[in-house]
């Protein structure tokens, strides 16, 4: 039933996502969105997956390569980690990320991989690129991320929860965008393999008080496109190459 619905689902909102092609001739940058224990890393807390989840790995897959090939040729790299103070609740989310925890802290395993490709291209160069890292909680992250200097490059986004963190984030970028506060930014692109969100089937919720039911392959979807409904790109490939002249 829940396939069938999802099914009906993309062929009413369909996405149509394109493929991007970075050349290095226009200036890109990648923003990593929340990619810690807690939403991440199987049984590491409230919103963490109890199981192996295969959208989260696949997420997390893409997100490293994007971040080493990133690295690798210099480009700006931003990553937010989600994380919360433990007397300022979030309803109608359960404790998480709480500051200080290792759920507010990088995957391991790909912890050590963006450590040590930001320590590269980001700690030790920190004039010629945004900050390695940002603390911020749920709701928006962008009002976290603001340079004093408004010097912000954000462009190709990945990260979790797809509709929620990834999507906020997005919306904010691109009314800062069109009020021309980011300029030159001219589009903010979602890599939609890069981009994953939690499940929480309606016979689970029902046995969380207060809890909201959260399918992920719908949530997931409806993300996406709430994105490009705002004015986002979508995309399914990302690539890296020189632009083939007419």
């Amino acid at each position: 039933m829940v396939s069938k619905t999802i099914d009906m689902m993309k062929k009413d909102l369909p996405l149509e996502p394109g493929s991007l092609l970075l050349s290095g001739h226009v200036k890109t940058g990648l923003v990593l969105v929340d990619i810690v224990n807690g939403f991440c890393t199987v049984g590491a807390g409230n919103l963490a997956p109890r199981q192996p989840d295969k959208q989260i790995s696949h997420m997390l897959d893409e997100s490293v390569k994007l971040a080493r090939m990133f690295c690798d040729k210099k480009w700006p790299v931003f990553a937010f980690l989600d994380s919360h103070h433990p007397d300022i609740p979030e309803p109608p989310y359960p404790p998480h990320c709480i500051i200080g925890t290792e759920e507010a802290e990088l995957v391991p395993g790909y912890c050590t991989i963006f450590v040590a490709s930001l320590s590269t291209c980001l700690y030790k160069k920190i004039a010629a690129y945004v900050r390695a890292h940002q603390r911020k909680g749920c709701i928006d992250g962008f009002l976290g991320s603001v340079d004093k200097d408004g010097s912000n490059v954000f462009i190709l986004v990945v990260g979790i929860c797809t509709d929620l963190c990834v999507l906020d984030f997005v919306c904010s970028t691109l009314s800062a965008r069109n009020l021309h506060f980011l300029a030159p930014l001219e589009d903010v692109i979602v890599y939609s393999h890069g981009c994953a969100t939690y499940d929480l089937p309606v016979h689970v919720a029902d046995t969380i008080q207060g809890a909201l039911a959260h399918p992920q392959d719908l949530m997931h979807h409806i993300g996406l496109f709430m994105a490009k409904g705002r004015g986002a790109k979508v995309v399914s490939e990302v690539s890296f190459g020189a632009v083939k002249e007419p």
